[in-house]
Formats: C-alpha cells, structure tokens, sequence
C-alpha cells in the first residue's frame, strides 16, 4: 500500500475514534436522549444501501424526513452527517483498497474537502431555520438534476486515466473544498464528483475511492461540529448508523448490482417534491415574519 494512501486510512480510523468519542461523551451529558425508531433504523438501511450502488444516500434521505415531518428542519444537516458516518466509514475500507486511483490526488482531495467541511459546518451549526431550508431545497433540487442527467445518460463519458496533473490536478483539489463545505448542508458529492472528474478526463470508476474517502473523513471532521453544537437529531442518526452499515454491506458483497433505472426516476420525483415542499417553508417563515 502506498504512503499516502496509507496515511489517508490512517487519517480515517483517528478522525472516526475521536467522533465516536465525542458522540459517547455527548451522549453522557445527555441520558433523556430520544432513542431511535424501527422507522429511523429503515431509513438508514435502505438509504445507505442505495448509496453503496451509486444513488446517494443525503437526498434521499432529506427527502424522507421532510416528508414525514421530522426531525425538524434546522436539524437534518446535523443528522445527515452525523448519522450516515459510520456507513461512510465502511464503504471508505472498501473503496479505497479495491480501486487504484491515484494515491496524492486521493490524499489531496479528500484534504481539501475535509478543511471545507470544518469551515462549512461552523456556518451552518449558526445558521437560522429559513436559511437552512433555503440551502437544503435547493440542495434537494440539485439533486434531482443529477439524478435526471444520469437517467438520460448526460454524464460526460470521461476519460481513462486514474490520475491528474497540472490545472486539472489544481482544479480538481479546489472544487473539493467546495463540494466538502456544501456536504454539511444536505449536498452529497458523488454526482458533483463524477461529473468534475470525468470532464476532467478522470476515469468515472475512480470517483470512487475520492468520493467514499472524501465521506469517510469530511462527515466525522463535519460531525464533530454539529455534536458540539448539538443541532442534530439523536433518535434519527442513531437509526442511520444502525441500518446503514447493515445496508452498505448488503449492496456490495451480497447484491451488488441492481437495475437502478426506474429507482432513480422514483427518486427524481420524491426528491423534487421535499425540495418544493422545503422552500415553500422557507417562504411561509418569510411571510410571517414580515406580518409581524
């Protein structure tokens, strides 16, 4: 295994023990803590089994809950990158070991993310109800574009290499950072990433190891800030990592494939509905708040 490449893992495992012990240290100071339903526990399953085949697991998720009525909005960021943390970690080992992308641009990207990711859910742990639901909508309908483009098949073909260099080396660290900071909003990366990449003449398959190493670090880094500030959701991400790691190892040793043609259409619809529903929440607390 390459050096950085093992750093990276090496840098996963520390950044993962030391959420796992805030989260525990958090969760003493707070034994009234609600605890997770067998609904929170589906959610997760279902979601991170789909992300493991490619969907992504943010939207879909943020869909749900804002479909059901909770938790409430202010909190689903938190609870996105809290609770699909640990299902990121698993699909992290898996990834990164098995695809040979090249091992700095792997290291790189996954750095720059994460430092955005810090700086991104500093921003977000402040933000207020409205904004939060203006940000998600319009992460949720995002979503919906991606998942369109790959139906029709509008993603760029991409190229075969499992490397970059120059401007595109430089481009592709930077948009990262970009695409780790809005990850702590509701915005998942793996569309972003495919799309960057393979204009960038990358091969589609090393998305991969970048995008799940990119997870497995900026959600405990971005995690650790929403634990602090305590703007997540306890019952719901606790769910998530309950199903979710059973759902990741189910997609990839068991199914691991799936006609997800008319799934992602299915999708496409319930997201661009929470995405509506979202920002015409925003726009009722906007009304309200000029009546008063």
């Amino acid at each position: 295994m390459s050096a950085p490449k093992l750093l990276l893992l090496t840098a996963l495992v520390i950044v993962n023990l030391a959420f796992v012990a805030a989260w525990v240290r958090r969760g003493r100071e707070h034994p009234d803590r609600e605890r997770p339903t067998l609904g929170d526990v589906l959610i997760g399953f279902v979601t991170d089994f789909f992300d493991a085949l490619g969907i992504g697991s943010f939207a879909p998720t943020t869909a749900i809950y804002k479909l059901r009525g909770s938790p409430p909005d202010e909190l689903i960021p938190g609870t996105l990158n809290v609770g699909h943390n640990a299902a990121a970690f698993v699909e992290t080992l898996i990834f990164t070991t098995v695809v040979a992308v090249e091992p700095v641009l792997l290291a790189t990207m996954v750095a720059s993310a994460t430092i955005g990711a810090w700086l991104g859910a500093g921003v977000v742990g402040r933000l207020p109800r409205r904004a939060i639901q203006i940000c998600m909508g319009v992460a949720l309908l995002s979503a919906a574009v991606f998942f369109t483009m790959a139906n029709l098949g509008a993603f760029p073909a991409g190229g075969t290499a499992m490397a970059l260099s120059g401007w595109r080396f430089a481009v592709a660290v930077a948009v990262n950072f970009a695409l780790g900071a809005f990850m702590t909003i509701g915005i998942g990366n793996y569309a972003p990433s495919v799309v960057l990449l393979s204009l960038l003449g990358l091969h589609p398959l090393g998305a991969f190891p970048i995008m799940m190493g990119t997870c497995g670090i900026v959600q405990p880094v971005a995690g650790l800030r929403f634990l602090k500030s305590g703007r997540f959701a306890w019952g719901a991400s606790l769910g998530l990592v309950l199903g979710g790691v059973f759902g990741v190892l189910l997609a990839v040793y068991v199914v691991k494939q799936l006609p997800l043609w008319a799934l992602r259409w299915v999708v496409i619809v319930v997201v661009s509905y929470a995405a509506v529903s979202m920002l015409r929440s925003a726009s009722a607390r906007r009304v309200v708040a000029i009546g008063r």
